[in-house]
């Protein structure tokens, strides 16, 4: 924490004095009368306060906050009991009420008051489209001027019909007014500001705002339009950066049937966790708080998590059997079936035709029996195959051998003999687990390896620096076992730990996928309880994904009614 200036000075001249180097120009305001040191006093310190006031525009991030600040600041500086921050709308043809304030009144509208504003905007043209001068607010922010009133009844040109039917309903009397328009660096009207009774110090009687009051207050608001400007296009930049990575993500998505959501699933996921350990106020994560930009760097990491996929063939991420490619090669092989099939209908006929005709001892039976067996063989090895392809569970080796077997069996195609299947069929069929070969499943796992590749490309400003880092940790593990660099322990941060609980769990409960259905609440929460035993998961975050219930918030909007059961509280101790 900072420490406090403790400097004191005797006076209010003194602290002027001393702020003057050149000594002959201090000796003088020294020996200048109290009136004289009173009004530079004044002076130095407006020129002081507006120095510090633009320095906390400039740093201020939150717009509602920045408006209500500069109302807040021109109404200290003129000593004004109300005033009104209008804003230009984006189509240029009315100002929208920002920022009520009248003290007296105690009248806080808008900002951060939580007090909404729903008057209607005023309009800067008229239904005919003429110029809405009557207006002063609207005058202002079609003519640049500035309108400095010292009372609003006594006055020719504007309609102030509006100010004094409130004050009829309210009892307040407006009089003396001020109002400025707000250009920013490209000499546009972004806004106008309005100013209402000054009082005076010591009377607390309205007086007219003074030039000096005028000049101040459009240095101010000239200040002020900059510090909106620049928030509202740091605002519109981020805001178009996270459309941006939403709009990649989804385009990931789309390019498999099968996960379209997982992104989007996995990043709403990512950041309940998030938000929720900022709340919890147990266990090792209760001294941990993610601070805005903190989640914000999160969030964007978890929409890009899988942005290496976009070079993903398509046939390997949406390989919902063991043959499929382009398309599912089973077809291919039933068409073989069917070749084995006619060729022993063929031999079946020549042998009865040789029976006929006495050429064959053979009872027609006999041979009629042999070819319903052979038949039934053929259509059995290619059930058996067409089970195999699915993938759904546990291929046993003697399964494997029978593929190969059955594999090794010739068949005569386009004039030429060859193997039923071939290698790489065989290979595909004989998968033990799941639809993907080791070469395949180097190719989905590599998508970790180009994610971070094509995030270290990026120009990242500071507060988002580490988004490569937690986008490719997903696949780490507390034990070392994950990939793509075998990260454990301390060398994954608490980021990188939400994202993998993250997408483990949507994988294992989604339901779009080729290769198997989603896991019940139940069954997903029994297999991520021995993963955290096998510290593949952090067991710390575990318990507070278990005890706050993320689980069950999640499974009500994205999984199916079907899936969703009780899930045994004392899965973690």
């Amino acid at each position: 924490m900072p420490k406090k200036n403790t400097h004191k000075t005797n006076s209010p001249e003194a602290d002027l004095s001393c702020r003057i180097e050149n000594d002959t120009l201090r000796r003088k305001i020294r020996e200048s009368s109290p009136e004289v040191r009173k009004y530079l006093e004044t002076l130095c310190r407006q020129i002081r306060d507006l120095s510090k006031i633009g320095a906390a525009l400039s740093a201020e991030r939150n717009l509602p906050k920045l408006l209500e600040m500069i109302l807040e600041e021109a109404r200290h500086f003129t000593n004004a009991d109300g005033g009104t921050l209008y804003m230009m709308n984006d189509d240029e043809r009315s100002l929208r009420f920002e920022i009520v304030q009248t003290d007296s009144l105690n009248i806080r509208m808008g900002g951060t008051s939580g007090n909404s504003i729903d008057w209607y905007p005023v309009r800067l043209y008229l239904q005919d489209g003429k110029p809405n001068h009557a207006m002063v607010s609207a005058h202002v922010g079609l003519t640049g001027e500035v309108v400095n009133i010292p009372d609003v009844y006594d006055v020719e040109g504007f309609d102030f019909t509006g100010t004094r039917a409130f004050d009829n309903k309210t009892g307040y009397r407006s009089k003396s007014m001020l109002v400025v328009p707000m250009r920013n660096h490209e000499d546009e009207i972004i806004g106008v500001l309005q100013l209402l009774n000054a009082l005076d110090p010591i009377t607390k009687e309205s007086i007219p705002f003074t030039l000096a009051d005028q000049e101040l207050i459009i240095s101010l608001a000239s200040q002020a339009a900059v510090a909106i400007t620049n928030t509202r296009l740091i605002h519109d930049l981020e805001q178009l950066l996270e459309s941006f990575i939403q709009v990649i993500a989804s385009a990931i998505d789309e390019k498999s049937p099968y996960t379209g959501g997982h992104i989007e699933r996995v990043a709403k996921l990512t950041m309940a966790i998030a938000e929720k350990i900022n709340a919890v106020d147990y266990g090792v994560y209760a001294p941990l708080a993610f601070n805005a930009d903190e989640l914000k760097e999160l969030r964007i990491a978890s929409w890009m998590h899988d942005i290496g996929k976009i070079t993903t063939p398509e046939y390997v991420v949406d390989k919902s059997t063991k043959l499929e490619t382009i398309y599912d090669r089973i077809n291919t092989v039933k068409a073989r079936f069917e070749v084995l099939k006619r060729d022993a209908k063929i031999e079946f006929l020549e042998h009865k035709l040789k029976i006929a005709n006495g050429e064959s001892p053979e009872s027609p039976d006999t041979v009629e029996e042999n070819y319903k067996a052979k038949v039934r063989a053929i259509e059995e090895d290619f059930a058996f195959l067409e089970n195999a392809n699915i993938g759904g569970e546990f291929m046993a080796p003697e399964k494997q051998e029978r593929v190969r077997n059955i594999g090794q069996t010739r068949i005569v195609m386009n004039g030429k003999e060859r193997n039923l299947l071939d290698e790489d069929e065989i290979v595909n069929l004989c998968i033990p687990k799941g639809t993907l070969t080791n070469e395949e499943r180097e190719i989905i796992n590599n998508h970790v390896k180009v994610t971070i590749k094509m995030l270290e490309k990026l120009p990242y400003p500071k507060k988002l620096r580490r988004v490569p880092e937690y986008a490719g940790s997903h696949h780490e593990k507390l034990d070392g076992t994950g990939y793509p660099n075998g990260l454990k322990g301390d060398q994954l941060s608490p980021q990188a730990r939400i994202m993998a609980l993250a997408d483990i769990f949507e994988a294992l409960t989604a339901r779009d996928r080729p290769y198997k259905k989603g896991k019940t609440l139940s069954e997903a929460m029994k297999i991520m309880g021995f993963m955290a035993k096998d510290r593949h998961i952090d067991p710390e975050l575990f318990k507070i994904f278990v005890k706050e219930k993320l689980y069950l918030e999640y499974a009500k909007e994205n999984m199916d009614s079907s899936q969703i059961d009780d899930v045994d509280p004392n899965i973690v101790q």
